[in-house]
């Protein structure tokens, strides 16, 4: 057996597992005694230095630099829902240029920092996660790719091997089998859905595997967030008001609105422009005190707590029919009930989308449901009433299977990268 690493570099989340058996994994600690963490926020930060080289962090403590030197403090969240776009060929950070794999390296390099217990890389595997479809308007997966293996040069791995992740969560599932069974993978992250079909059966105590085939769609976690910030918050912030040109009534462009759906974009378009625009807008604006709401959460870079308010009130809603959002910035006294009626009717055509990806995956497979023994949801947006009752509904409640949403990945890609056939599972 292998000794490996499992990395589930994810849009929302990284998780890391070791491995040196077929059957069990340990998830890596990130912090001190005290402020240990299994599995970190995928967000990184740079503290501006200068002179000198911007001072990164990153998940919890990238936070903390955040909110303790705003305006100091560049952050970058979603990471991973760059990788695959052309469009995105790096960005500048206090006068220094990052391209997308300066941006994973360092967060690697950081997140490795504060492994507790030292991190070894020599004489073991990587195996890292990715997703069948990536995130984004027409995603280059050889770009992606590409990006990655350079990511993660240096580190000094005997060995780098590329996963899907549906694959992977395939895997820890199972562990859980007592029988042959084929089984439905359904991965719900931040940034993508995506789906593995897998059959598995044991031959003399060993597992074996054959895939039958995946697919997946780049609508996640991070867009019914973003759903709720249009339907909830954004009115209040001007969103559809009107200003006045030359004798006419025209709507304020809904594309400046749009920073509204990753936060730390906002610190972007902070310095943007269109921003400079819009503040020339507001002696014209009808509705001017909407504006000024939306100039001054920019301005107080208050797009992590409004990310944090609507995330927790998705959250709610995932356990009650009816939660309250509040977020002080816009008035200590606002708050909007938030009804999951509404909120599923909000996200009805990415759930749409979403079951028109599963259907095309179990049909390219030339699958019927009835052949489906097991379906196994995972992934933190796994959660979502809407999501399970999607599966419940199609397969039956008795089939549905879930559990470790946030770290089956991890342990799966751990427990293929200490397998004898890991590269048999490794994507070119």
């Amino acid at each position: 057996m292998t000794l490996a690493y499992g990395l589930d570099f994810g849009t929302s989340n990284t998780v890391l597992a070791t491995s040196s058996g077929r059957e069990h994994t340990e998830r890596v600690s990130f912090g001190a005694a005290g402020d240990q963490h299994l599995g970190i926020a995928t967000l990184l930060s740079f503290l501006d230095r200068a002179p000198g080289t911007p001072l990164p962090e990153v998940g919890p403590w990238a936070i903390r630099q955040f909110l303790e030197h705003i305006g100091d403090v560049r952050f970058i969240q979603s990471l991973k829902t760059f990788v695959a776009s052309r469009q995105f060929n790096g960005t500048g950070v206090f006068g220094k240029r990052f391209d997308f794999e300066a941006l994973m390296q360092t967060f690697l390099a950081k997140a490795l920092d504060h492994v507790e217990d030292g991190f070894v890389a020599s004489d073991r595997r990587l195996v890292v996660g990715r997703p069948v479809i990536f995130a984004g308007n027409a995603p280059d997966d050889e770009l992606a790719m590409t990006r990655y293996r350079k990511a993660l040069e240096g580190f000094g791995f005997s060995d780098v091997l590329f996963v899907y992740e549906p694959v992977a969560a395939a895997f820890s599932f199972a562990q859980r089998l007592r029988q042959d069974a084929t089984v439905l993978v359904a991965d719900f992250g931040g940034g993508t859905s995506d789906f593995s079909l897998m059959r598995f059966s044991k031959e003399g105590g060993v597992l074996k595997a054959a895939p039958l085939g995946r697919g997946g769609v780049g609508i996640a976690g991070d867009t019914f967030d973003y759903r709720i910030i249009d339907n909830v918050i954004l009115p209040e912030l001007g969103k559809g008001t009107l200003y006045r040109s030359m004798g006419k009534q025209l709507e304020i462009p809904p594309n400046l609105f749009s920073n509204f759906a990753r936060w730390h974009l906002l610190s972007v378009f902070k310095t943007s422009d269109d921003y400079r625009e819009m503040k020339k807008l507001l002696r014209y604006c009808l509705e001017p005190e909407k504006i000024e709401l939306f100039i001054d959460i920019v301005d107080e870079d208050q797009g992590y707590p409004l990310y944090k308010a609507v995330s927790e009130a998705k959250a709610a809603l995932s356990d009650t029919e009816t939660t309250d959002l509040r977020f002080d910035p816009l008035g200590t006294d606002f708050s909007v009930s938030i009804h999951r009626a509404d909120f599923e009717n909000w996200i009805a055509e990415d759930l749409k989308r979403i079951e028109a990806s599963l259907l095309q995956t179990l049909g390219d497979a030339g699958l019927q449901e009835a052949d489906i023994d097991q379906v196994f949801l995972t992934g933190g947006t796994s959660f979502v009433p809407a999501i399970r009752r999607m599966f419940s509904d199609r397969f039956g409640a008795e089939r549905i299977a879930s559990g470790e949403e946030l770290s089956s990945i991890a342990s799966g890609l751990a427990l293929i990268g200490a397998r004898d056939d890991a590269h048999d599972w490794a994507i070119s």
